[in-house]
């Protein structure tokens, strides 16, 4: 018996990968970033950076041990991740005892409850994040001024973000030519010299570690690209119609969390669809939806609430979005 041969179904390919290689790999794609919000925010960037990843890391750990009674897996990195992109989406003042609720919602909830890794059907982190932001909506929004909170952490002053002025500005009539001289410029927009959340402000840094998990094939190009495309031509289309009321699609991009969820949040494995033509449906939702809540919602992001919403489509995407078995008969007609 003990020589017995288990037969599986094709594939039979081996590859290098495994999940704690790619976890610690989309870690190792975040540094950048990290440098960039701690340069700017201080203490405050690595306080919650650090609480929210050792409760996340805790609470997988607990559940595993004393709830679900197997083997905790930390290891594997995947909370480490999460602990990460729950801290890159609050702001650097966030209180302590806040981050935690948040990381217990983003484990216990978004992952554990539909049993771990591979089978949660909605973004962890995100999960966290849009309940913190729905039950502590004045802490979830008071935005730390860059630089200026290096040596603070819960009383740093806060300011406005650029979406925030523009949204603002924009419903009282302001004309957006006025709004931009409100707003840091291109330049800074892109090295990440504005308030927001501490993971979301600097493009270059998420660009770079954008390229590096496109090299290493941790991701594919399709789901940050059609994201980023379809914002752009979405915006353009309104800043070409009344570029007096709507941003350009530059300003656009560069703030807010387009960049982090379009590269690292939208590309999650398990809650993005399989194929190459799942994926643009997935990443246009996304970006339809973003620019929707934007320019007509009553907040002035969307990127966390449209992946969400796209993440629940992904299992109807993945039933009817997918390549032929080999050997089926195509049907003429």
């Amino acid at each position: 018996m003990s020589k017995l041969l288990t037969v599986s179904p094709s594939p039979h390919t081996f590859g290098g990968d495994n999940v704690k290689k790619l976890m610690y790999g989309v870690i190792l794609a975040l540094l950048p970033a990290l440098a960039v919000s701690v340069y700017f925010f201080g203490i405050g960037a690595l306080v919650v950076t650090a609480v929210s990843i050792i409760s996340c890391i805790g609470f997988e750990y607990l559940i595993q041990k004393f709830l679900m009674k197997t083997e905790p897996t930390i290891s594997d990195g995947s909370a480490a991740v999460t602990g990460l992109l729950l801290a890159f989406n609050l702001p650097s003042n966030l209180p302590v005892w806040i981050i935690i609720i948040g990381a217990l919602v983003s484990i216990g909830v978004g992952k554990m409850s539909f049993g771990g890794l591979g089978n949660n059907p909605f973004n962890p982190a995100l999960v966290g994040r849009v309940f913190m932001l729905i039950s502590f909506p004045v802490q979830m929004t008071s935005w730390p001024e860059p630089v200026a909170a290096r040596t603070q952490y819960t009383d740093a002053v806060t300011g406005a973000t650029p979406l925030d002025v523009m949204k603002e500005g924009i419903a009282d009539g302001v004309p957006v030519s006025q709004l931009m001289g409100e707003v840091p410029g291109y330049l800074d927009l892109f090295i990440g010299r504005m308030g927001g959340c501490i993971g979301e402000i600097s493009a270059a840094a998420l660009i770079l570690g954008g390229i590096y998990l496109l090299v290493r094939k941790i991701i594919s190009w399709h789901i940050p690209v059609s994201i980023i495309a379809t914002i752009a031509v979405f915006t353009g289309i309104l800043w070409g119609a009344n570029p007096e009321a709507n941003a350009d699609p530059v300003f656009h991009i560069l703030t807010g969390g387009i960049l982090l969820g379009a590269i690292f949040m939208a590309t999650d494995y398990a809650t993005s669809p399989m194929t190459a033509k799942g994926m643009w449906i997935y990443g246009v939702g996304i970006g339809i939806i973003t620019v929707t809540i934007r320019v007509w919602g009553a907040y002035p992001e969307g990127m966390s609430f449209a992946i969400l919403i796209m993440n629940a489509f992904v299992p109807v995407i993945n039933k009817y979005v997918k390549p032929k078995r080999f050997g089926e008969e195509i049907k003429n007609g």
